[in-house]
């Protein structure tokens, strides 16, 4: 056996602890997700058995990222999960969001129209642009205050992920902007489905507004099953997925912007002589492989759909083929495979103790997020909602 073949063997043999203690929360927190939604959706008088399959208000990847804080902070972890974990939370990690390119069709854009994009523009850019400069009056950390704008602005919890590694970020700055986001978006689905039916005049305004003003897809799918359910609405189901669909897709825009601003700033706090140097080096990891991986597979969603057009996708699957394809790649292995392993990963590596040091104030920029982004999506919806049809 050669030398490099003995290197590889141990480096497995290194890494495979931490993954099958990330596996194994995985595994418990599948179940537990599918049991909190279902009781959620009961709570507000709709339909447990409406939530099918991998998609359910509560995702697994926030319940498997607090399994992982909690074994972390409740019990000793030896030494030899640590290479493992930290593989989970590099490599496994991209490949998650590689994955959950497959969800997203540029097709969705196209069917909501010209006038849905504005409302989605305008979500993101309050977003970035108000919580940027909130979280600069309060000091917040710069990486912690990347990571929550990203979440809030665009798509909850896979945006923090496929954000965290451009910033460099650490496992406790990415458990902190997770619990934001999973906090805040669940607040906004449990209220803002009955807040929409009181304010917004039309079933797409409705769907506007919930796919721009809740954070991640899977709560945005909640808010939409609640509303469909009580209020026997199909249209405004289909208006917020794909409202939020849509606004996932700027993921690929918006993530290396942010990794630029946050690079721009660390050149500006060096010594003149190496700032452009170093702007050069870390302007390569502003469009990172694994984004446009994502890119590439939101590509290939797309052309896969166009081609049913002649019956089959890609001339092999139907159209039920090709959906539970997607589902399979997307949903199954990107998201409560490779995501949710790669979160419990960062919750294992998470003390709590870390919280205590930044106090009220990531909670604060959360929440004034929350409500601003909300706010601008309801604005944007009243101004260009009426020109929106499904």
């Amino acid at each position: 056996m050669s030398e490099s073949d003995c290197k590889s063997r141990k480096r497995y043999w290194r890494v495979l602890p931490g993954i099958i203690l990330a596996a194994c929360l995985v595994g418990v927190s599948i179940p537990l997700a599918r049991q909190l939604s279902d009781w959620v959706l009961a709570l507000q008088g709709s339909d447990p058995s409406s939530s099918s399959g991998a998609v359910g208000p509560i995702s697994s990847v926030p319940v498997a990222i607090l399994l992982g804080v909690l074994t972390r902070n409740l019990i000793p972890l030896p030494e030899i999960f640590s290479s493992g974990l930290r593989f989970c939370v590099g490599s496994v990690l991209r490949l998650g969001i590689i994955l959950v390119g497959i969800k997203l069709s540029l097709l969705d854009v196209f069917r909501m129209g010209a006038a849905g994009i504005p409302v989605v523009i305008v979500s993101i850019t309050t977003g970035i642009v108000v919580l940027g400069w909130l979280s600069r009056r309060v000091n917040l950390p710069e990486r912690l205050s990347v990571l929550i704008v990203a979440g809030t602005a665009i798509c909850g919890v896979t945006a923090i992920a496929a954000t965290a590694p451009t910033i460099e970020a650490e496992e406790q700055e990415v458990s902190c902007a997770v619990a934001n986001i999973t906090l805040f978006g669940m607040l906004g689905m449990l209220f803002y489905p009955y807040v929409a039916h009181t304010l917004l005049d039309s079933p797409e305004k409705i769907g506007l507004f919930l796919g721009t003003a809740i954070h991640d897809t899977s709560q945005v799918v909640g808010a939409a099953l609640t509303f469909r359910d009580v209020y026997h609405d199909e249209i405004a189901f289909k208006a917020a997925t794909v409202t939020k669909l849509t606004r996932n897709l700027f993921l690929a825009v918006v993530v290396p912007l942010l990794a630029y601003r946050y690079a721009r700033g660390k050149a500006r706090a060096r010594p003149e002589g190496m700032r452009s140097l170093a702007s050069r080096a870390e302007l390569f990891r502003l469009l990172p492989a694994f984004v446009l991986g994502f890119v590439g597979m939101a590509l290939l969603r797309t052309v896969g759909d166009l081609t049913l057009g002649g019956g089959f996708a890609f001339g092999v699957w139907d159209a039920a083929s090709w959906h539970e394809v997607t589902i399979q790649v997307g949903d199954v292995w990107g998201s409560q495979a490779c995501l949710a392993t790669a979160m419990a990963s960062v919750g294992l590596l998470t003390r709590l103790a870390v919280f205590r040091a930044w106090g009220w104030k990531p909670f604060a920029v959360g929440l004034a997020g929350a409500l601003l982004v909300g706010a601008a999506g309801f604005a944007a919806t009243i101004l260009f909602g009426p020109w929106v049809r499904l």
